[in-house]
């Protein structure tokens, strides 16, 4: 598989000593034209690469915030249809790598090979869905990897060696490790054994590591880009967006600057 826009950010900023920041926002949250217009402030803030969640009635990895993120947009008629088409207007825009996050559901309905061709013809660089573990998505890798889509896996702090190594070799673009057992939203607490076990997920992992769930402060993402390769902030992103648009701009500079 060629390099993706993924794959060439990390590698420009590995080069350079940075680490990547990676926003989430909910495509179609409140609205599709909010929408592009959180992406272009999310990339005059500095984010490396967009994650950009697909509505569905059934978030099961997501916290509150995000799930009530997902009601309005399904209120407002997103689907992942819509999301897609979004994408390929967006790309007229900008070049900033661009990753669906999803749940299997819309993916099985919407036909695996429709979805990674329609994805990759608009312009999306990956896809995440939480609920599909790579022991199921053999299909679905085979299809991504011959259309030069990444396949970004989650491994957990409860994952063995075998666990780590499977997903670390269905994994491209980077490997999703989340800090924690839980959900989105929930509060960071890193375990002693945190240090221990993402340096091992690091060596088995020929892709970047990037760590999300639970990181909400400059603070907690300076702590885990001292570790990853890359930072994850969604919910409290999503938050400020939805509760305090003006304030929006300083809290996500502050949070590219404790990356860097």
């Amino acid at each position: 598989m060629k390099q993706t826009r993924i794959s060439k950010t990390f590698s420009r900023l590995k080069a350079s000593g940075k680490k990547a920041f990676i926003p989430y926002i909910m495509a179609g949250d409140p609205d599709i034209g909010r929408t592009r217009q959180y992406i272009s402030l999310l990339e005059e803030c500095g984010a490396d690469i967009i994650e950009l969640g697909v509505p569905f009635s059934d978030p099961l990895a997501d916290g509150p915030t995000i799930q009530m993120a997902a009601e309005r947009a399904v209120a407002a008629g997103v689907t992942l249809r819509k999301v897609i088409s979004f994408v390929r207007e967006v790309r007229t825009q900008t070049e900033i790598p661009l990753i669906l996050m999803t749940y299997y559901n819309p993916v099985f309905k919407y036909g695996e090979e429709k979805f990674v061709s329609d994805a990759v013809d608009a312009g999306v660089d990956g896809v995440i869905i939480p609920d599909l573990p790579p022991d199921e998505a053999g299909r679905l890798i085979k299809l991504s990897r011959a259309a030069g889509l990444d396949t970004i896996f989650l491994i957990a702090p409860t994952s063995n060696d075998k666990r780590i190594k499977k997903v670390a070799s269905a994994s491209s673009g980077f490997l999703y490790y989340v800090s924690m057992t839980g959900i989105t939203g929930t509060k960071l607490t890193l375990e002693a054994s945190f240090l221990d076990h993402i340096n091992k997920v690091k060596q088995a992992s020929k892709a970047p590591v990037a760590v999300g769930f639970g990181v909400s402060t400059p603070d907690d993402a300076r702590t885990i880009a001292g570790v990853a390769d890359g930072v994850i902030v969604g919910s409290a992103i999503v938050k400020k967006l939805h509760e305090d648009p003006e304030g929006a701009r300083d809290f996500i500079k502050h949070l590219r600057e404790a990356v860097a």
